[in-house]
């Protein structure tokens, strides 16, 4: 008994569709594929980026170049990812600063979390507290101290901008130990280390990077406490900030991963986080993220990708609320 017409029909329009998403998946890339980095050279994100970029791209059959566009806390880079066409050949590098925090401090930035699709994480990062050489204190405590008694000429710390995740750290700092702070926003990671190392400001709280921990040995700054619960086993002689006083109970760490806008073909998706996933294993890769304090982020599936980056956009919210930061 042959099947109806309709029926047939259906069968082989399945059929086309099922080897057309395949022939996508192998098709993809057909030109080299833009990695944004929305911080200026020379940072720990394109630290991470130039990293990744030749073994990914090896994976991908396609040179993966990476573009740095720093501003607005890294929001200008994510939005310029969002305008392009979502065909795979634009990747985001990001974490809760741009496409979480972002649009929460800054009501000119349209865009949100749900935008992005996490492909895949890529690093772990440690963040420390760093002060300018000459600032006088050897611990998070004694800054604390520092900042009571400067009260009427605040210290200034640095962040990579309005509502960054190192913003609303410090902003709860300031909540749970009633000192003032006073905020100068950057465009990057790497002009502020610049301004701490000449003493234009006086302290951050930063993700570590070997150039940070270079001029750390040279005395050109300080770093006097690490933010994480334990202590990294890549700075076993920096206490962590709940180690004293007063900062019990506050730990943070920064994650980065690679994201694709939300309306990416699955094919696309799919073929991107396989390779992610390869380079990752790469042992060269692993050493060299090593090197610059980064710890190569566990495998993760799409689903399970998808339930981290919705956890940690529902616990970033959660701060930003608990510290009634406002959209300027």
């Amino acid at each position: 008994m042959s099947l109806p017409r309709s029926i047939r029909r259906l069968c082989a329009l399945a059929g086309l569709l099922a080897v057309s998403t395949t022939a996508l998946a192998q098709a993809w890339p057909t030109k080299p594929v833009n990695l944004m980095v929305p911080y200026p050279a020379g940072g720990p994100s394109d630290a991470i980026a130039r990293i990744m970029n030749t073994p990914l791209g090896k994976e991908l059959g396609q040179q993966v170049l990476v573009e740095n566009l720093g501003g607005v806390a890294g929001a200008l880079g994510a939005q310029k990812v969002l305008s392009a066409p979502a065909d795979g050949q634009y990747i985001f590098q990001g974490s809760p600063n741009e496409v979480i925090l972002s649009p929460l401090a800054n009501a000119a930035v349209k865009l949100k979390a749900e935008d992005f699709r996490l492909v895949h994480p890529v690093a772990d990062a440690v963040m420390v507290f760093v002060t300018r050489k000459d600032l006088g204190v050897n611990s998070v405590d004694e800054l604390i101290a520092l900042a009571r008694k400067s009260a009427d000429r605040p210290l200034t710390y640095g962040s990579v901008g309005i509502g960054s995740l190192y913003h609303l750290i410090l902003e709860q700092a300031q909540a749970q130990t009633c000192i003032k702070l006073a905020h100068v926003p950057y465009k990057g990671n790497a002009p502020l280390l610049q301004d701490i190392a000449g003493g234009q400001v006086d302290f951050a709280v930063l993700v570590y990077s070997a150039g940070m921990g270079a001029l750390a040995e040279q005395g050109r700054l300080r770093v006097i406490g690490q933010l994480g619960a334990q202590r990294s086993e890549l700075l076993k002689n920096v206490p962590t900030a709940s180690e004293g006083r007063e900062l019990k109970n506050f730990a943070f760490k920064i994650w980065t991963g690679f994201m694709v806008p939300r309306n990416t073909p699955e094919p696309v998706v799919q073929r991107l986080h396989a390779a992610i996933g390869k380079a990752l294993q790469d042992p060269g890769v692993r050493s060299q993220l090593a090197a610059q304090t980064q710890a190569a982020a566990a495998p993760m599936s799409l689903a399970e990708s998808a339930r981290f980056f919705e956890a940690e956009t529902a616990r970033y919210r959660g701060i930003a609320r608990q510290i009634n930061l406002q959209p300027q």
